[in-house]
Formats: C-alpha cells, structure tokens, sequence
C-alpha cells in the first residue's frame, strides 16, 4: 500500500535538531529504507518547501522529495472532501479543509497516511482512514 506521508512527519523528520522520541519519523525512515511506495499531495509538498528559507535547503529537499509520485487531486476528491467534513462536523470533530482534502486523497487513492497531527485520528472515526 502507498502511503502519504503528512507535514508534520516530514517537517520533524527533516528538522535539523530532532526530538528525542519521534515514532512517525522513525517509520518514515524504515518505509525510506526498504523502498516502500510513498507518495506526496500538492499541498503537502508546497508545505514541506515553503518552510525552508535557506535555498541550498530547499533545492536539496525539492531534489529528493522530485522522485515521488504526486497525487493530482480532482474535482471528485474535493466533493468527498467537502461531505466527509460535514460527516466529521455532524459529530462534532472539526478539522482544516486542508486535513480532509488530505484525508480524502489517501481514501480515494487507497493509501495509509504518517501523520503526527491528532486531527486525523478524529477524521478516521468517520471513515476508514488507514493511519500508521
């Protein structure tokens, strides 16, 4: 199964000073290691870039993040977006448009998300969403 791999996992993964204990980096790293298909979003990739102001950096990341394949959202998965946040909202779990486009695209898509944010652990209360 491919897995997308979430913001917050490549912004702790790739920090410099790298806290003590991070488990979703350290799965990030062994999916690395043993070639698992990872894929990126648009967003998620335009997040992981915007956040380094050092253009060395950000060419370096750019070139390794160039050899994964992105997903292409259309029309379909912002619908799906926009009625799997209004299931999450009619029970009470609100999270950024952002998160359900995300969301959306691993169910649409067939893949497990890596993520450190704790709104996605809501959202899959909702729907099948794999998180690892």
């Amino acid at each position: 199964m491919t897995i997308i791999v979430d913001t917050s996992v490549w912004s702790c993964a790739l920090r410099r000073r790298k806290p003590a204990d991070d488990p979703q980096s350290e799965k990030l790293a062994i999916a690395l290691k043993q070639a698992q298909p990872i894929a990126l979003l648009g967003v998620i990739l335009q997040e992981i870039l915007q956040g380094i102001r050092d253009p060395k950096d950000f060419d370096k990341v750019k070139a390794h993040l160039v050899v994964l394949p992105l997903i292409a959202l259309e029309r379909e998965d912002f619908i799906a977006a926009a009625k799997l946040r209004n299931t999450c909202a009619a029970q009470g779990i609100l999270a950024s448009t952002m998160d359900f486009q995300i969301a959306t695209a691993c169910l649409r898509h067939d893949c497990a998300l890596l993520t450190n944010d704790k709104d996605f652990q809501h959202i899959a209360q909702c729907c099948p969403l794999q998180l690892l």
